[in-house]
């Protein structure tokens, strides 16, 4: 009977020793894994930020920078995946709409999904890969001219400079710098992309370049959309670059006596940028189009948390960086959203503060989801309002905001009242009676477009606003 006790307490040991092992291995082994990961993310990050200093302009080298840079910011979004995750702290929300919108995320000490062991390993695997064959891209690199750097400051401030885009960016000057025939009618270069992803800061960017700025006498911009009549007086002698934006697709005649106006009013040499949606549009280019998407959510993220931590170390505020991710989410990929909010966030750095930014976003998206079965961006972006009431303490009317519309710069007789949208956010504003303005963002890099967007006031499903049901809103 002893032996057999004896026996079993021996087997239960070693049962216990063999499972202790077995965690002590995997935690040890996620050890290695995520120093690897930092490790490779750096040498990574070096390669990426010495070639958008680099004047590149082989088109094979630019679709690999383009490869670097989607890993590097794939490897990073893993990073932050399994770092600031915490289940069961305050940071963390329980909501339904959250859990359907992230992935499953733990940090270390925690168990952890087996999907999350296999990705962590997948994007190492890819990693090494990409650093594999990473030699004769960084020795090719070194012959190509330096262009000159951004000046100190732009890395406190990173909302002043264009952010990724470096392939896209690279091939639109190697483009214009091309060099035409003798009798060569005007290039034609389109840039087709979605709602609102940065066609005209990228152009503006491009056109910026001290290259093209010096290879080109004048640099017109135009609405192609109203093309009749186009002022002679506007083109200059020499080389012109014609930027025309376009919102609609353009019959093949109109664009013919388009073109050959342009053609005969430009010198030889002059190029023609179209800005457009319209996908039908990149027929009339005589070079292939530029096509832009919204970024990825590995670029949209980390471009979020360096807007919203400015010069602030993240590292140091591990549970901001966690509700910082969570946004990053929930916003959706909207660009003009992660300037506004994270201005707010980078202004207010306190994790008070950051989590009931991210409760009125995540009231808002769920309500959206809830009434359209679409998240707002998406909403947005086929030009139709969406429902913003949560953002209010109290909710006796329904606000619906409709798409954000570019402002010029005098617009005469302006009779609706106005509020910042960071304010409707924070809540630190009282409401307008009826419809009123929000003035979204204006952007700190060219072209310093300047969004608005209305706000119509439904009170028992009827558009209007009574003073007595504003006061009680605004003073809750």
């Amino acid at each position: 009977m002893e032996a057999a006790i004896s026996a079993i307490v021996s087997d239960q040991i070693n049962r216990l020793m063999s499972f202790l092992m077995k965690k002590y291995t995997e935690y040890t082994s996620l050890d290695d894994k995520m120093k690897r990961l930092k490790e490779l993310l750096l040498r990574l990050h070096i390669v990426v930020e010495e070639a958008d200093g680099r004047c590149i302009t082989n088109p094979r080298m630019l679709m690999q920078l383009k490869m670097l840079s989607d890993s590097m910011y794939r490897g990073y979004y893993m990073l932050d995946t399994i770092k600031y995750i915490s289940p069961n702290d305050e940071v963390r929300r329980s909501s339904t709409m959250s859990v359907s919108l992230k992935r499953s995320r733990t940090i270390l000490g925690i168990p952890r999904s087996p999907v999350i062991d296999n990705e962590l390993q997948t994007v190492l695997n890819n990693l090494e890969a990409v650093l594999s064959n990473m030699n004769e891209f960084v020795l090719l690199l070194m012959g190509c001219e330096r262009m000159c750097r951004r000046p100190y400051d732009a890395y406190l401030y990173v909302d002043n400079f264009m952010f990724g885009r470096h392939a896209e960016r690279q091939q639109i000057v190697n483009i214009l710098m091309q060099k035409p025939g003798p009798h060569d009618d005007p290039l034609v270069l389109p840039i087709i992309g979605g709602c609102r992803v940065g066609k005209k800061a990228l152009v503006s960017h491009a056109c910026n370049n001290e290259r093209v700025r010096s290879y080109f006498s004048s640099i017109l911009y135009i609405n192609g959309d109203s093309r009749q009549g186009i002022d002679h007086a506007k083109f200059k002698i020499g080389r012109t670059l014609i930027v025309a934006e376009f919102f609609m697709d353009v019959d093949e005649d109109d664009w013919v006596k388009f073109y050959s106006t342009i053609s005969q009013m430009t010198a030889s040499g002059s190029k023609i940028i179209i800005i457009s949606r319209a996908e039908k549009l990149a027929r009339f280019g005589t070079v292939k189009a530029v096509h832009l998407n919204s970024l990825s959510q590995e670029e949209y993220s980390y471009l979020f948390k360096m807007l919203a931590f400015g010069s602030i170390d993240e590292k140091d505020h591990p549970k901001m960086a966690s509700v910082a991710n969570d946004l990053a989410v929930v916003l959706g990929g909207s660009l003009i959203t992660a300037n506004v909010i994270s201005d707010l966030l980078r202004r207010n750095p306190n994790i008070h503060f950051w989590l009931h930014i991210l409760r009125r976003f995540e009231g808002m998206v769920k309500n959206n989801l809830s009434k359209y079965g679409e998240h707002p961006k998406d909403i947005l972006e086929k030009e139709k309002p969406i429902d913003i009431t949560r953002f209010l303490s109290s909710y006796p009317t329904c606000l619906q905001l409709m798409p954000p519309r570019v402002e010029k710069d005098h617009i005469p007789n302006r009779k609706k009242p106005r509020m910042s949208f960071g304010d409707l956010v924070i809540g630190c504003s009282a409401i307008p009676d009826g419809d009123f303005e929000l003035v979204t963002w204006q952007s700190r890099i060219p072209p310093y477009t300047k969004y608005v967007q209305s706000v119509a006031v439904f009170v028992d499903g009827k558009n209007g606003c009574t003073t007595s049901t504003r006061k009680r809103r605004s003073s809750s």
